[in-house]
């Protein structure tokens, strides 16, 4: 919309009603609701309603939909992407493979099914046996990971198949089956084209995807740290060739798998061609110069091709300048073997400075919700070089801080820092194989010390008072005493932190711990901290639901709530693990127990769904339920309680003695 604006081109802009306060409908010049954004005859209606004459897809379902590009046509719309033969043709990933072969495309081995003719098991044994082990099943429709299947052995092949087979069709309504020979430790490398429709093709260099989990991307960079200027040349000839092999126009992607060869040549070979503008395409907008310039915008020479415009620039002009990364920032929680998650956005702070970009679809005051893809926002920087690049990505992120869901923000900075990483040592498998550092198992001290203070701060009049003992900061005429806050986070123990006012400011005990000096002030959102020594500003927020208090800080964030200073205090591990709490924000599925039920450790208490994601949720010790906090399709947060369980043989709850309050807990 920026991009058209620029142009002097009028936008409008779809959305649901769940995305009414969407960034993307106040940057337009107009809005619609539409029931969903894979209703086509809804966006094509409010096309034609408003007068707009072209469509542009973005990067969902629909950009790669050759019926929807039709409806469009047939609308007297203009598609702002590839005829509708060459979405069909590069669509059908079997149908794909075929077409770039017979242009000279380099291919992977492998077989395919027909179109609903599933082969037999023992065909599918036999086939396989000659293509050879370790393979990997894909679905001929579709993409994003979803159905694919690595299988090491014929024991797994059936039920491989016919697990892919399933999650196909629930997902694109086609089970037809690709199977191709598993690349070992394989790179994910892909090459923007850019085509119009008086026969010039140009591609614009590559991108190295190969940093993934769950055959997601989560950074990219451009160029890749493995290609020289030959092998560049080489695979960007390739990626031309497979453009004019389905007559394509507009801006694509031809996407390759490379690997070592046996005398370390690199050999590539064709994965799929994306008949759209990729998610990661501002790395090649960072470091492409056209005639010595760099800088591009590939929106803009989409809509200039679509409305029947030659290209402005040929191969010859194209080069490349510097270094670009991109990281992903998705709506998961990394620490939990990338679980989703979602909530308010409380408070949000985006990176700027030299060579940093934020293209974002979210802003605070929004909600992340379980009805969209997970990624919120990219985080995007050039540099003259990739160790440059690297450095000013880790600093981005760390200026990125989006407080009330969980995000994997303070993940890819460790994965940025991952020695493999550094030196472009890259696989698709690296995460699974090699994650990185893991995250500290406990929330810092500093970070407790600093959520007391600012529970501390609240107790501040919000105006000045002659009467010093309406301040109820635990002021008394013979010294002040210490006020006792228990704070928790999710996941981890309660902390109990003291704070006392002192001449200086505060002093802070943490969990028994010396007393630390300390100073706190707030400048709006903003909670700056001195503790031993050390300053440090965070970003605050509440969650008025959840009454919990985010901070961040250096792309980490931390959310504790207060419990009341006289619960009992745990005696042992075993009994603190009695409370089984949401792993995620999302809807209750099922809770198949019930008060009074007997439980082992091990079983199932309550599923829990988001992001199209169940997670079955299971009691950590034999016990016996005292409690089911939750019901079936109810909406939770995370960190929510949704069982208790009592230990085995633990003594009924009032004979549980709680830990006696001190006078000073008493006092508050």
């Amino acid at each position: 919309m920026r991009t058209l604006r620029r142009m002097g081109l009028g936008s409008v802009a779809v959305h649901t009603d769940a995305d009414a306060d969407a960034p993307h409908v106040s940057a337009a010049d107009r809005a619609v609701r539409v029931p969903a954004y894979l209703d086509a005859d809804a966006i094509v209606t409010a096309a034609v309603e408003t007068g707009a004459t072209l469509v542009h897809p973005g990067y969902g379902f629909l950009s790669e939909n050759a019926a929807f590009a039709r409806a469009c046509a047939e609308a007297g719309l203009t598609f702002v992407g590839p005829p509708p033969a060459a979405i069909d043709a590069m669509g059908d990933k079997i149908r794909a493979k075929e077409t770039v072969a017979a242009a000279g495309v380099p291919v992977l081995g492998g077989f395919t099914e027909e179109p609903g003719a599933p082969l037999p098991d023992d065909v599918l044994l036999k086939r396989a046996a000659a293509t050879g082990y370790p393979l990997l099943i894909k679905p001929s429709a579709g993409g994003g990971g979803k159905g694919m299947r690595a299988v090491h052995s014929p024991d797994d092949l059936a039920a491989s198949a016919a697990a892919a087979r399933r999650e196909a069709l629930a997902a694109f309504g086609d089970s037809t089956l690709l199977v191709e020979r598993l690349v070992r430790r394989p790179r994910h490398i892909e090459v923007q084209v850019l085509a119009d429709a008086h026969g010039n093709v140009v591609h614009l260099g590559e991108r190295e995807c190969s940093l993934q989990r769950r055959h997601q991307k989560v950074v990219e960079e451009a160029p890749s740290p493995l290609l020289n200027d030959e092998q560049r040349a080489a695979m960007g000839e390739a990626a031309v060739a497979a453009a004019r092999s389905c007559g394509y126009v507009g801006a694509g992607t031809v996407e390759f798998i490379a690997e070592a060869g046996a005398d370390g040549d690199l050999v590539f070979s064709f994965l799929e061609m994306n008949t759209r503008l990729q998610v990661e395409h501002p790395v090649t907008e960072e470091v492409v110069a056209i005639r010595g310039e760099r800088g591009l915008d590939l929106v803009e020479l989409q809509v200039r091709v679509a409305s029947g415009a030659p290209l402005p620039f040929g191969q010859e002009d194209v080069s490349w300048v510097g270094h670009s990364v991109e990281a992903r920032i998705y709506a998961e929680d990394a620490d939990r073997g990338f679980l989703p998650s979602g909530g308010p956005i409380l408070a949000l702070a985006e990176p700027t400075g030299e060579g940093v970009r934020v293209d974002s679809g979210v802003a605070a005051g929004g909600e992340v919700t379980s009805s969209f893809d997970p990624m919120l926002a990219k985080v995007i920087v050039w540099g003259p070089d990739r160790a440059e690049a690297l450095r000013r990505a880790d600093a981005a992120l760390a200026g990125y801080l989006l407080l009330g869901c969980v995000t994997n923000t303070a993940f890819l900075r460790r994965l940025l820092r991952h020695p493999r990483v550094a030196s472009g040592d890259l696989s698709t498998d690296l995460i699974e194989s090699t994650p990185p550092e893991a995250a500290p198992e406990h929330v810092p001290e500093e970070v407790y010390a600093a959520v007391a203070l600012d529970h501390t701060l609240d107790l501040e009049p919000p105006a000045p008072t002659a009467d010093r003992f309406a301040v109820p900061d635990g002021w008394r005429i013979g010294g002040a005493a210490w006020t006792p806050w228990r704070l928790r986070a999710p996941g981890h123990d309660s902390a109990v932190v003291r704070v006392r006012r002192s001449d200086t400011g505060f002093s802070v005990s943490v969990d028994g711990s010396e007393p630390v000096a300390a100073r706190a002030r707030r400048d709006g959102g903003r909670l700056t901290v001195t503790y031993a020594g050390r300053t440090r500003t965070y970003l605050r927020a509440d969650d008025p639901v959840t009454a919990h208090r985010w901070l961040g800080a250096d792309g980490t964030a931390w959310t504790l709530h207060e419990e009341p200073v006289d619960a009992a205090l745990r005696s042992d591990e075993a009994a603190a693990d009695g409370t089984v709490r949401s792993p995620m924000p999302g809807t209750v599925l099922a809770v198949p127990v019930a008060v009074g039920d007997t439980v082992t450790a091990g079983q199932a208490l309550a599923v829990v769904e988001a992001m199209k994601m169940e997670h079955s949720v299971t009691s950590p010790i034999d016990g016996t339920v005292t409690t089911v906090a939750v019901r079936s399709g109810a909406s939770v947060p995370m960190d929510a309680v949704l069982v208790v369980v009592e230990p085995s043989g633990a003594p009924d709850t009032a004979e549980v003695p709680s830990t006696p309050a001190t006078s000073e807990e008493n006092q508050r």
